[in-house]
């Protein structure tokens, strides 16, 4: 079997596998690098391959990649998961069983901006379950560097937001 070919089925194995999450390109590499399965110009190769052919799509938010699985990745590994080693599978169920609560996190709250026609930058900050948006947030801020820094606080601070606001506009004080 062609290695290329390995990869590209890891990867989607991967991708399918976590469900209603998107996984980072650091995430990815992570854990197959760490495996020592090959190393990370190779993975970049299927990456690109497999965006190229439209079995998994790339969001970027802050410059970092999140890759998804696409319907025509899925099918794709209909056919071919069974070249899949089930050792490899097992590895793979097993790292993320370790890092379910990271891996959930980083998929769920993040934060992005962009510069506007207002010669502003606007700041989104999300917050997900499964699928479902629970809370978006979205500002205009005066310099990048606003943006920045907010956009890097969100993680750590966003339940604290979230309560807060739901706090305030459900008590009818």
């Amino acid at each position: 079997m062609d290695n290329l070919f390995l990869y590209k089925i890891i990867i989607l194995y991967m991708l399918d596998r976590i469900d209603i999450y998107t996984l980072t390109n650091a995430q990815i590499l992570d854990f197959i690098v760490s495996k020592g399965y090959t190393n990370a110009f190779n993975i970049h190769e299927s990456l690109s391959e497999l965006i190229d052919k439209e079995f998994i799509t790339v969001n970027m938010i802050r410059d970092t990649a999140h890759y998804q699985i696409t319907t025509q990745g899925e099918e794709a590994l209909f056919y071919f998961e069974n070249r899949l080693p089930i050792a490899i599978k097992k590895d793979i169920l097993e790292y993320f069983k370790q890092e379910k609560i990271k891996l959930k996190n980083e998929s769920q709250i993040y934060a992005d901006y962009y510069y506007n026609e207002n010669q502003e930058y606007t700041v989104e900050c999300f917050i997900k379950e499964r699928k479902n948006v629970l809370f978006d947030l979205k500002l205009d801020v005066p310099t990048k560097s606003m943006a920045l820094n907010i956009c890097d606080n969100w993680r750590a601070k966003s339940a604290e937001v979230y309560s807060y606001i739901m706090n305030q506009l459900d008590n009818p004080d």
